[in-house]
């Protein structure tokens, strides 16, 4: 329990060892108990991880671990979450203990907080709104443009392709503009980026806010962490991905799928099959199995307006085509999504600044800078590229930048050796 601590101060906080909150992972030894650390003060959440607004899997990726970066990242008003925080603290590291795990370079997680620091400094977390209401209007404007196509020249194939055009190219800046809202980057209150990032992805984009922050969220706790970044999850069943876990595969003689021509086959069940197939399904799976019921009203709306709107232009069956087109001319997005998340099993990497890599990418080309500072606004990526450079170069880590099309290239060629690295593991291992 502690001893008192000075005269009317009540008890002191107990004392603890990194090796004793190691053991509060959620595995080992006490399976039922998570712990985690936030500067210095211990935290048990075997009981709040349920009840996390951020999702339980969230927190418990960091059970057993120093979450003080994770919650300063990711949490925009920090004295009122630490109200709720006051009921889950259990004491605090002993003395003797370092800030965080000793298995962490000490150095550079104190040039990282630095950085952090200068960063805020700076007011690069402070959004620039008029960015964002020109991305808003200039999506708004697509989309009627697309309506105004059909309306004007009619219904045959060239204004029906035109428009499916501007509506695939709505639909991935609207996937862009909610991320912004989903990561609270606009707007200092996180309940007016909630409010407006169901409007984003559920009114423009027809899908809910709660399943894209339950599956980003977690990618963004453990990105590329296999069983904990959800954008891990094509691999085994469609995908090997990475060379450790394809050489696994291959020794452990497991096959979901022939992974040595995946390179191949990628472009045909990749994005244009899992997008309209899986995603369209899904999401409306997730809603009411979690009885998210504004989320649902919201991309009802959206439904409901793209039938009302088309339907007297193109009649049933030219309404179901255009649909089911616009979200397949979404593979670019997803395209670029999967370049950018393959690469990054190799090694966190950007794609080149240009007005074009910024918009088509949603500035998602600074992957680097965006995973560091989850809620910087995107608009200010490129200034703080300079300090990340600077600070990867002082401890030899590699900053990767690559052209466009050559990240696109390397879907290919990763998916080909780890296909080949599974192959040769599943045949002579």
């Amino acid at each position: 329990h502690g001893e008192r601590g000075p005269m009317g101060a009540g008890p002191a906080l107990r004392r603890f060892t990194w090796e004793e909150i190691g053991e509060r992972s959620g595995r080992g030894p006490r399976p039922q108990e998570r712990w985690l650390v936030i500067e210095r003060k211990v935290y048990d959440i075997s009981h709040f991880c349920r009840r996390h607004p951020g999702g339980s899997r969230v927190i418990s990726h960091y059970a057993g671990q120093d979450a003080t970066d994770p919650f300063i990242a990711f949490h925009l008003d920090k004295a009122l979450v630490r109200k709720y925080m006051s009921p889950l603290l259990i004491g605090e590291l002993a003395p003797d203990q370092p800030s965080f795990e000793p298995s962490k370079n000490k150095k550079l997680v104190e040039d990282f907080r630095e950085l952090r620091a200068t960063v805020e400094k700076m007011g690069l977390l402070n959004p620039n709104r008029t960015f964002f209401i020109l991305c808003l209007f200039h999506i708004l404007v697509l989309d009627v443009a697309a309506w105004l196509t059909i309306w004007y020249f009619g219904a045959s194939t060239v204004p029906f392709l035109c428009s499916a055009v501007l509506l695939g190219i709505v639909q991935a800046q609207a996937g862009w503009l909610q991320h912004d809202f989903g990561h609270l980057s606009v707007f200092s209150k996180s309940k007016w980026n909630h409010w407006v990032h169901k409007f984003v992805i559920g009114h423009l984009k027809g899908a809910p806010a709660s399943w894209w922050n339950h599956l980003h969220f977690q990618h963004h706790a453990k990105p590329n962490c296999f069983r904990k970044d959800p954008d891990v999850n094509m691999h085994p069943l469609f995908f090997a991905l990475g060379k450790t876990l394809s050489v696994e595969l291959g020794v452990q003689k497991k096959k979901f799928m022939p992974y040595n021509h995946q390179h191949k086959y990628f472009f045909i069940i990749g994005p244009p099959a899992l997008v309209p197939l899986y995603f369209q399904w899904y999401i409306f799976y997730f809603v009411v199995q979690r009885k998210q019921w504004v989320d649902l009203a919201w991309m009802m709306s959206f439904y409901i307006r793209f039938f009302l709107t088309y339907l007297p232009l193109l009649g049933v069956k030219g309404i179901l085509g255009l649909h089911l087109l616009v979200r397949e001319g979404t593979f670019l997005k997803q395209h670029l999504n999967v370049t950018v998340f393959f690469s990054q099993l190799q090694a966190t990497c950007n794609v080149h600044q240009s007005l074009f890599n910024d918009w088509f990418s949603g500035h998602l080309n600074f992957q680097i800078e965006h995973h560091l500072f989850p809620t910087m606004p995107r608009h200010n990526y490129w200034k703080v590229a300079p300090l990340v450079k600077s600070l990867c170069a002082k401890h030899g880590i590699e900053y990767q930048c690559k052209p466009l099309l050559t990240a696109f290239a390397d879907i290919v060629h990763s998916l080909k050796d780890s296909g080949e690295l599974w192959l040769d593991a599943y045949l002579h291992k």
